[in-house]
């Protein structure tokens, strides 16, 4: 039992040094890699708190290091070249625009219309008139853009389902 503690204690202190060092974005959910990383580090870090030994502790902590530096080295590339963020991030999707529900766009997606309105219903939308796009984000999350006139630089990067 207390060999348990003190591993995951290690293990969450190698986490916070990670995150000092790579910054507070390893966690966010900016993109598919991100989520991904949240998972992982999750999974290990439950690995390294039930280490039978050293060796495999310290090949897991190295295993987060890895993680950390691959997602490090993917931001990089995806700033970098604009071919390399095609390839490795999805892009957001309209699922509604200007008050008209996109129903192919809810086919391509996989998103039911009672999931679309949950989320109007969520962001206190009183009538689909109200709506100025809906769009399902590369983080899977849902944004509802609504009230009064819409810019074009919002939706710019969407595109419609195919």
């Amino acid at each position: 039992m207390l060999r348990g503690l003190i591993l995951t204690a290690l293990a969450m202190t190698w986490v916070v040094v990670l995150v000092r060092i790579n910054g507070l974005r390893s966690f966010s959910k900016m993109t598919n890699f991100d989520f991904v990383m949240t998972v992982a580090v999750g999974s290990l870090l439950a690995g390294a708190s039930q280490s039978t030994s050293w060796l495999p502790f310290l090949q897991t902590l190295s295993a987060m290091a890895a993680l950390f530096l691959v997602q490090y080295a993917s931001a990089r590339l995806r700033k970098a070249s604009d071919r390399f963020e095609a390839l490795v991030q999805n892009e957001p999707v309209v699922l509604m625009r200007d008050g008209q529900v996109i129903d192919q766009a809810l086919a391509a997606t996989r998103v039911t219309r009672s999931d679309l309105v949950a989320k109007l219903r969520e962001a206190n939308v009183l009538d689909f008139s109200q709506v100025r796009a809906v769009v399902l984000e590369t983080t899977g999350d849902i944004s509802v853009l609504h009230g009064g006139p819409l810019s074009d630089a919002l939706l710019q990067g969407t595109k419609a389902a195919r």
